[in-house]
């Protein structure tokens, strides 16, 4: 069973810009490697917005965040690496 409604947690930026979904999300869901996201990211307590773009999640439960997303988020993009974002997934 694929993901089927909007789910909203933090998570922290990694290398690579990458997200980790958190495992308790993965199993409730059952979410697959193949299908695809619509994906939100914002950084908590600024007055930027909600970034959105596609993406499939790895086999390892994550996804990349693009570069220009980044750059929409912050002025500095090499500052982000662990910093916490709040992540919106949802069926696209």
């Amino acid at each position: 069973m694929p993901l089927t409604q909007r789910v909203d947690f933090q998570a922290a930026l990694r290398r690579s810009n990458r997200v980790q979904i958190p495992k308790l999300i993965c199993w409730q869901f059952k979410m697959d490697a193949d299908q695809v996201l619509k994906v939100g990211v914002k950084v908590p307590n600024t007055f930027k917005g909600w970034q959105f773009f596609y993406s499939k999640m790895l086999k390892d439960g994550r996804i990349t965040v693009p570069k220009i997303v980044l750059s929409n988020l912050g002025d500095d993009t090499a500052n982000f690496l662990g910093r916490i974002v709040e992540v919106m997934i949802e069926p696209a």
